[in-house]
C-alpha cells in the first residue's frame, strides 16, 4: 500500500514500527561517510603501477624536451594527442593543464571576469551578469559562478538534457546571460545523457551576447556502467557546422580513471580560444606538470587502452549501483514515496523524495552514523525549491558498508515521509 493511502492509525503504526528500526541503527555507532563521488581504494589500485613508469631512465618527450624541466605551457605533444580523443578535438585544440578540470573552470571564468573573451569587454565591468544552471546539477559549479558573484538561473532537466526551449528563449533575449553549466554525459547528479537534439541545439544557439560561453564539463565521458554505451555527439563538431565553434569550452580529466589528487585534466575550445587563452595561462604559470602527463601516456599508450581500463572500474562499481537501485525499488517503490534514477555511468543516483522531506532525510542519516551530500546542494546557492532531491554517491564506501547504509537510508525516508503525511 502507498503511503499516502494509509489512514491515520495506520500510518502512525508505521511511524512507530519505522521509528523503533531506526534507534537501533543509531544505538549501533554507525560512521560511514557517503557524501563526495570518490573512487574506492580497489580504483586507485587500478593504476598503482604508472608510478613506476620512469623506472626506465626516460624523460624525454617525443620532441626532445626533458618533461623534468621547465616549459611547454600548454602541454607536451603525445598528451595533447592523446587526450584530443578524449574530448574529441583535434592537437591545436587542446590545453593541458594540471590535476583539476575544477581548477581550469575557475580559471576560465576568472579570465573571462577579468580579462574578457577574445577581446571583450570584462565580465566584471558588464554590470549583472548571469549563468544559466541546469538543475539538479553540480554544487562545485555552482560555487564557482556564486564566488564572482555572477545570478544562477535554475534551467531544469529533462530526460534528454536541460529545457532547450527555456534555454533558447534566455539566451536570445538578455545579453547579460554570459554561459550555462553543462555535464552532457551521465549528468551529476541525474545520470542523464544529452540527445542528439539537445547537444545540436547547443551548438546552434543564437545568444544576445557575443562572449557567451558553454562551459561542457564531459567528465564522465568514458565513466560507462554497461557493456553497451551510449555515445554522445561531439559538442564542437556540431558548432562548427553551425559557425558557432568559439562558443563552447569542453573539459574533462582523468581524476576519476586514475588518481583524484595526481590526475591530468584539459580543456578544448576553438583554435581561436585555444591561442588566446593561452595567452592569459602564460602569465601565471610556465609549465603544468609534464612528468604526470609523460606518465599517463607511458601507462595507457593509447585512449584504447584507457577505456580498456574503465572496464576494470566498471566492474567495481556497477554492483554497487545495484545494490542502491535494488533496495530502493524493493524498500520504497511499494510505498510511493520517492523516485530515482538508475544510471548508465557516471558516479551518481539522484533521489527525488516527498516535496519538503530532503532536508530531514538528511538530517536523521547524520544523526544515526552515515553523512550525505547535503541537501540542497545540487541547487545555486544550497536552495532546492521542492526540497526533495539528494544525491547518492555509492563508489568510496565498501559492498557491506555500502548495504549498511542503505538500510539506513531506506528507513530515514520511510521515517521522513510518514512524519509529513501525518503532519498534513
Amino acid at each position: 500500500m502507498y503511503l499516502s493511502e494509509m489512514s491515520k492509525d495506520q500510518l502512525v503504526g508505521f511511524k512507530n514500527d519505522t521509528l523503533a528500526l531506526y534507534n537501533d541503527f543509531k544505538s549501533q555507532g554507525l560512521c560511514l561517510n557517503m557524501s563526495r563521488g570518490n573512487p574506492c581504494k580497489e580504483q586507485l589500485e587500478l593504476s598503482v603501477d604508472m608510478l613506476n613508469v620512469f623506472d626506465d631512465g626516460d624523460f624525454m618527450s617525443e620532441n626532445g624536451v626533458d618533461v623534468r624541466n621547465y616549459g611547454m605551457l600548454d602541454g607536451i605533444p603525445e598528451a595533447k594527442e592523446f587526450f584530443s580523443d578524449m574530448i574529441g578535438v583535434s592537437n591545436e585544440e587542446i590545453i593541458i593543464f594540471g590535476n583539476s578540470s575544477l581548477n581550469a573552470m575557475f580559471w576560465a571564468v576568472q579570465t573571462a571576469f577579468n580579462k574578457g573573451v577574445l577581446g571583450g569587454t570584462p565580465w566584471s565591468q558588464c554590470g549583472s551578469i548571469k549563468f544559466l544552471c541546469p538543475v539538479p546539477g553540480y554544487d562545485r559549479h555552482f560555487k564557482v559562478t556564486e564566488f564572482f558573484g555572477i545570478e544562477m538561473i535554475n534551467i531544469p532537466m529533462t530526460p534528454t538534457g536541460p529545457d532547450m526551449d527555456m534555454i533558447e528563449k534566455l539566451v536570445a533575449e538578455d545579453d547579460s546571460i554570459k554561459g550555462i553549466w553543462c555535464v552532457p554525459q551521465y549528468s551529476n547528479p541525474d545520470g542523464i545523457s544529452y540527445s542528439d537534439e539537445t547537444v545540436k541545439r547547443f551548438a546552434s544557439l543564437k545568444t544576445a551576447a557575443k562572449d557567451f560561453r558553454i562551459f561542457w564539463d564531459n567528465a564522465y565521458c568514458i565513466h560507462h556502467l554497461t557493456d553497451s554505451p551510449k555515445p554522445i555527439l561531439n559538442i564542437l563538431e556540431e558548432a562548427k557546422k553551425a559557425g558557432n565553434e568559439d562558443m563552447v569550452y569542453i573539459f574533462g580529466s582523468t581524476s576519476k580513471i586514475t588518481f583524484p589528487g595526481a590526475g591530468v585534466a584539459v580543456m578544448g575550445a576553438s583554435k581561436k580560444n585555444v591561442d588566446e587563452l593561452k595567452k592569459a595561462l602564460g602569465i601565471s604559470i610556465i609549465s603544468y606538470d609534464k612528468m604526470n602527463q609523460l606518465r599517463h601516456v607511458k601507462f595507457f599508450g593509447t585512449f584504447a587502452n584507457m577505456c580498456e581500463h574503465m572496464k576494470k572500474h566498471q566492474a567495481i562499481i556497477a554492483p554497487k549501483f545495484r545494490i542502491v537501485c535494488e533496495t530502493l525499488s524493493r524498500e520504497i517503490a511499494p510505498l510511493g514515496i520517492g523516485e530515482w534514477t538508475d544510471p548508465e555511468g557516471g558516479y551518481f543516483v539522484s533521489f527525488n523524495a516527498m516535496d519538503g522531506c530532503a532536508k530531514r532525510i538528511v538530517q536523521l542519516c547524520s544523526e544515526a552514523g552515515v553523512t550525505l551530500t547535503g541537501a540542497g546542494a545540487t541547487f545555486p546557492y544550497g536552495v532546492d525549491p521542492r526540497d526533495r532531491n539528494i544525491r547518492i554517491a555509492p563508489t568510496y564506501p565498501p559492498v557491506e558498508d555500502l548495504k549498511k547504509a542503505m538500510e539506513l537510508f531506506v528507513i530515514c525516508v520511510k521515517l521522513a515521509s510518514a512524519e509529513k503525511l501525518l503532519a498534513e
